[in-house]
């Protein structure tokens, strides 16, 4: 690994930590040469999966763009980002184990609306109106009728509506 402050070649680890979810290594590093400290990190490199858009267009799969996208369906709402971090990777895991170098984009929402669902309905409910363009106010009820008629999959999450 190459010093950043003195270009040397020549370094030592001082400390190597797991993450918490086992997929990337923290090192911390001294230079030899000048005694300059700084981290590195370390991960398995995934093959680039690519997106193929509605529009027929590819493109490299972002991580950036997926959590935008689930950030913005929980503005305001009682759900940490180191769950939204998990969920992107268990997305992005998931993509990666079907072994397929391109993947639609209506897979990839879907994923993400099955995570959101999973997390916070009123979330769920933000994406797809997003996602799947609703034009009135129709579609969001009879979504809403369909997340109510849907088994929740966390005891632990609270109903939208009393019977």
């Amino acid at each position: 690994m190459r010093c950043v402050q003195c270009g040397s070649f020549k370094d030592k680890v001082l400390d190597s930590r797991m993450s918490k979810d086992g997929t990337t290594i923290r090192r911390r590093r001294e230079c030899l040469g000048c005694t300059y400290r700084y981290t590195t990190y370390e991960q398995i490199e995934r093959t680039e999966l690519r997106v193929v858009k509605r529009d027929g267009t590819r493109e490299a799969i972002h991580r950036e763009k997926i959590i935008s996208g689930m950030i913005k369906a929980c503005e305001k709402r009682p759900v940490s980002m180191d769950r939204l971090d998990r969920a992107v990777e268990e997305i992005l895991t998931e993509l990666h184990q079907d072994h397929l170098s391109e993947v639609p984009s209506s897979v990839i929402g879907a994923k993400v609306m099955d995570k959101l669902h999973q997390i916070d309905p009123v979330a769920y409910v933000r994406y797809v109106s997003v996602y799947r363009q609703f034009e009135d106010v129709g579609e969001f009820i009879r979504e809403i009728q369909a997340l109510e008629r849907r088994p929740s999959r966390d005891p632990m999450q609270r109903r939208l509506f009393k019977d």
